[in-house]
């Protein structure tokens, strides 16, 4: 087997240099790295990453963890984070929980923690105390909201303000009759609501945005609807909703998906979009420029949160000892066809 010595003869340079060209950690002049990599190709050398990880205690490798890889919020946001993770030199492993509690525990069992140097984790129905168990056998990044999380560090979305603003665009637009799909009923948004949905606390959070707003204008009446988080989900939810409320004329919905469901319902029932009845989302992902009509939703500052996820992750791998921080992306609306 060739080994760092063998290419540092070959090159007529130092071990040392060798392995300061092959790892970048300190600098080498240009026409010693030339001699490295030429001797590197010539004589088929190949880097023990294994060795390197037990000399370094880092394996270059981190997890994103997420709830399910099927939504298109969650598949855009596991691209950003590992394209933001490959700018940073790091290789990232995306992983899908099923948003179960046993799936999510797993990945911090001493097998699965010796292969990651830290994790970005979007936990479902896990406890503060839990994850500041977890963030002390592994640097963690939380994205989630901040009453479950204070003890670690995290990175999250305005879901009230944002779900607030949408609702304000619907209001904007003469709506009166409002409905908020993906919430749990308006008058059971107490402090420990989040308990009652799978998704937690940003579905109720965004559904205190659009209550809240709802409350700024007089004569509007609203409703709620819950019946899961697919886009079957959010069919079912749009042809409920249509049956209970035939004059409803606006709807926030929870997610994109959730939003593209209902879509599909009021088109199965003749109903118009924007002329009838007027949809919003939130999570502004990709599908919702294509979609007809067009979906206006809201932006939470995806690339910024990506970029704070990340940020945030490096340095508690390097400072393991840094004062927890919090960050949270700023929403905006993002406005399309199915509200003008």
């Amino acid at each position: 087997m060739v080994t760092i010595r063998d290419v540092a003869a070959a090159a007529g340079v130092s071990p040392m240099s060798v392995s300061n060209a092959l790892s970048g950690t300190r600098p080498v002049s240009e026409v010693t790295r030339v001699k490295v990599m030429s001797a590197v190709e010539r004589l088929g050398y190949q880097v023990n990453t294994a060795a390197r990880s037990l000399r370094q205690g880092r394996t270059g490798v981190v997890g994103v963890v997420v709830p399910t890889l099927e939504s298109q919020y969650y598949a855009q946001l596991c691209g950003r984070l590992v394209r933001r993770f490959a700018e940073a030199g790091l290789s990232a492993v995306v992983e899908d929980t099923g948003a179960t509690w046993e799936r999510q525990a797993s990945v911090f069992r001493d097998s699965r923690v010796a292969a990651y140097d830290g994790l970005v984790l979007s936990p479902i129905g896990l406890s503060e105390a839990e994850l500041r168990s977890f963030a002390g056998r592994l640097p963690l990044v939380v994205l989630g909201e901040q009453q479950l999380h204070r003890s670690v560090d995290r990175v999250g979305m305005a879901n009230a303000a944002g779900a607030a603003a949408a609702t304000r665009v619907l209001l904007a637009r003469g709506c009166r009759r409002l409905a908020v799909v993906g919430a749990p009923p308006l008058d059971q948004l107490g402090e420990r609501a989040e308990t009652s949905l799978t998704e937690g606390a940003a579905f109720v959070e965004r559904a205190r945005g659009f209550l809240a707003a709802t409350r700024e204008v007089p004569g509007v009446t609203t409703t709620s609807l819950y019946t899961g988080s697919t886009l079957a989900d959010g069919r079912r939810a749009g042809h409920d909703l249509l049956a209970a409320h035939p004059d409803v004329d606006g709807v926030l919905c929870a997610t994109d998906t959730l939003a593209f469901g209902v879509l599909r319902a009021l088109a199965d029932r003749g109903v118009r979009v924007p002329d009838d009845v007027r949809v919003i989302g939130f999570d502004d992902v990709e599908e919702a420029s294509f979609s007809v009509p067009s979906l206006s939703s809201v932006d939470p500052g995806h690339e910024a949160m990506a970029a704070a996820a990340v940020e945030l992750l490096v340095r508690r791998i390097t400072d393991p000892g840094a004062a927890p921080r919090d960050v949270v992306g700023e929403a905006r609306v993002v406005e399309r066809q199915s509200t003008a």
